[in-house]
């Protein structure tokens, strides 16, 4: 059996804000765009669905932000518990926690500055902090030594 990764999908409230975000924000590009129509509801399990898909990429990772038409979102833009069941948080390594925070909340995500975790260890500094994007999706900031 042949297995590669292909793509991460997140539901978003507003999908202009989330392309800015995600673009602007994180460095992603635009590569795809996708009208969806009713023939996919049966594998979204969505009855009358129709939605915008747009396909982004950074690093060899792709996300692809999903912004229904219909029938609508539903759900709270809060972000999860981490010991919650399924997905907990999407990370990226940078090499400036504090300079990738303040681009976060500057294109509309916050960073959830209790997180914030480094640890000073012999030869090497670790730095973390979560963030979230603007439907609560929590993302990991983390500087880590190559």
């Amino acid at each position: 059996m042949t297995l590669s990764f292909s793509h991460l999908g997140i539901c978003v409230s507003d999908l202009e804000r989330s392309l800015r975000f995600y673009c602007e924000g994180l460095g992603f590009e635009k590569v795809g765009s996708h009208q969806v129509g009713p023939e996919f509801g049966a594998l979204m399990e969505v009855e009358q669905v129709r939605l915008q898909s747009r396909m982004l990429r950074r690093d060899g990772c792709t996300i692809e932000l999903l912004g229904f038409e219909s029938p609508g979102t539903t759900g709270d833009p809060v972000r999860r518990p981490m010991n919650q069941l399924g997905l907990t948080h999407l990370s990226l390594r940078v090499d400036d926690v504090d300079g990738a925070a303040s681009a976060i909340e500057a294109v509309g995500g916050a960073v959830v500055r209790g997180t914030r975790t480094t640890f000073d260890l012999p030869g090497a500094r670790l730095d973390f902090v979560y963030c979230t994007d603007p439907d609560g999706v929590r993302i990991e900031l983390m500087d880590l030594p190559s």
